[in-house]
């Protein structure tokens, strides 16, 4: 299996090291447009050789490098900055994937390879990806509201006192500030939320409940006040995707794909069916009429923003 990672800044070397250490890999291309640093982080990577997987890792600042890749990771692009939003990004980033695409699918089989995109704001960006690529959506794959649902299981497991691996709840819609708790589908070890809390004698109320989806709503912004940037969490969230792809496992993941047609196409994340096949079958979660409402919202303004560009 031969990857490619287009773009090898924080974001994308914290992709590599990911992917890299999933041992399911034989072979990790990194371009970016800055030979320089493409060298230094395939060299450095490289020399992790010794302590885990042998992986080939190469560098390069041509688009023929990548011939043969697998599946293409884009984490080119803008990071958000302090006091950013990821909508802010939007046009900078819009004309980095025109650039890339393209320029991608003319050294690429289309008829197997799988795109995984993690550049912001990342749903407008997978309908801008997919629309230039013409490839199926369902090979057209955001990381979308994997690692904002992992932030909510991470959270809700820690005021629970449970394992978050017990913990099975979705954070829906846009990757971004109007992204949906889905309380209505959240479960705990086969229970419903609140006859696990029933059980265990330990309520969430509902001024908690708005404390963790502040929390998941806020938790990007503190960590680019504190450190700058965020890469682990988004690194091991890709990482996550690669194996559920390579394995052919069919989990479900909370990825962004396009969906619909024409007018009414837009990219969002739902829980959907992945393997090798990408993102394949998308399910409809349990929701309130409040939820329901607030992720038909979500998409509005992902619509909106989508016209922008």
């Amino acid at each position: 299996m031969k990857i490619a990672i287009i773009g090898v800044g924080s974001v994308g070397s914290a992709v590599a090291t990911a992917v890299k250490n999933t041992g399911l890999v034989h072979e990790i291309v990194l371009f970016d447009r800055d030979a320089m640093r493409a060298r230094a982080a395939a060299e450095d990577l490289g020399h992790a050789a010794t302590f885990g997987f042998d992986v080939k890792i190469s560098a390069v600042n041509n688009y023929r490098g990548i011939r043969g890749s697998d599946i293409v990771i884009i984490a080119a692009g803008a990071n958000q900055r302090p006091g950013e939003t990821r909508t802010d990004l939007l046009q900078n980033n819009a004309e980095v994937i025109r650039d890339i695409i393209p320029r991608v699918m003319a050294n690429v089989d289309a008829k197997k390879v799988i795109l995984i995109l993690v550049t912001n704001p990342l749903d407008v960006m997978v309908m801008l990806a997919q629309s230039l690529a013409k490839l199926p959506p369902s090979r057209v794959i955001g990381t979308g509201t994997m690692l904002d649902s992992a932030r909510l299981r991470t959270i809700l497991a820690r005021q629970l006192d449970v394992s978050p691996q017990s913990v099975h709840s979705y954070v829906l819609g846009e990757h971004g500030d109007s992204s949906v708790v889905d309380w209505s589908s959240v479960t705990i070890g086969g229970l419903t939320l609140d006859d696990f809390c029933r059980q265990t004698k330990n309520p969430l109320t509902a001024a908690a409940r708005n404390t963790i989806e502040y929390r998941v709503h806020n938790a990007a912004y503190e960590i680019i006040r504190g450190r700058g940037a965020t890469w682990d969490g988004i690194g091991a969230a890709v990482a996550d995707l690669l194996r559920c792809i390579i394995n052919d496992e069919h989990r479900i993941l909370t990825v962004s794909t396009v969906s619909g047609t024409n007018a009414h196409a837009f990219a969002m994340s739902l829980p959907r069916v992945v393997g090798m096949g990408g993102a394949t079958v998308t399910l409809n979660p349990k929701m309130s009429a409040a939820e329901s409402n607030a992720l038909r919202r979500s998409g509005r303004i992902i619509q909106k923003n989508f016209s922008r560009i």
